[in-house]
């Protein structure tokens, strides 16, 4: 079961948020807080593995209490979701210690299938916050691409990860299952030596290792 904390001031997304989680043997719901402040002590009160974060939290910012959280429990992932899709506030957020960016409005199974993936490692984004960072790291200067020894089938999964597709979608888009994505990944992050989705999108851009 994984645990789930949310952080959002507007009282009706939080409450239909908490219905999504109602009844669900998958999902429990441990803490709902409409600010940030004391930020630490209501995590360890929540005990979440985690934390869905509004941007655009009163008192403190949301992308101030992702630094805070992370650098006392770095364990746990944290999910932004705004209705934001500005480049500053999503690159901030990332490098604050996000773990994945989506957008409000995302469908309920969506959001579900987004809390599911950062809990197991991954870094889910929406399509349109993919892109935009994808194009900043394009207008970057790169550095020469080592070589990963990557597989046909493997640069094809990294290629889905860089375009923001759901574990889902890659073995959908594959044709293969999602047991065997989640190997494929493992070898992904072996061979370019990193830990995270996050940190393997970020070398496969900053080293053009996909097309």
């Amino acid at each position: 079961m994984i645990r789930v904390a949310i952080f959002d001031d507007n009282k009706t997304f939080t409450d239909n948020l908490s219905l999504l989680f109602e009844g669900s043997d998958d999902y429990l719901l441990t803490g709902v807080f409409s600010n940030a402040l004391n930020v630490v002590a209501k995590v360890v009160k929540a005990k979440p593995d985690v934390i869905i974060m509004d941007i655009k939290m009163p008192e403190v910012s949301g992308i101030e209490a992702v630094k805070t959280i992370k650098k006392e429990h770095p364990a746990i992932q944290i999910l932004m979701q705004t209705v934001f899709e500005d480049e500053d506030k999503v690159f901030a957020a990332i490098c604050a210690g996000a773990s994945g960016y989506i957008l409000k409005g995302t469908p309920p199974d969506d959001m579900l299938e987004a809390i599911a993936e950062v809990y197991t490692g991954g870094s889910p984004m929406s399509p349109s916050i993919a892109r935009k960072v994808l194009s900043f790291f394009q207008t970057v200067h790169q550095p020469e691409p080592e070589f990963y020894d990557l597989s046909k089938r493997e640069k094809e999964i990294l290629k889905c990860l860089v375009n923001g597709l759901s574990y889902k979608l890659i073995a959908d888009t594959c044709f293969i299952s999602i047991n065997t994505v989640n190997s494929h990944i493992r070898k992904i992050y072996d061979k370019l030596h990193v830990n995270s989705s996050q940190e393997a999108i970020s070398k496969a851009l900053r080293q053009k290792l996909v097309d």
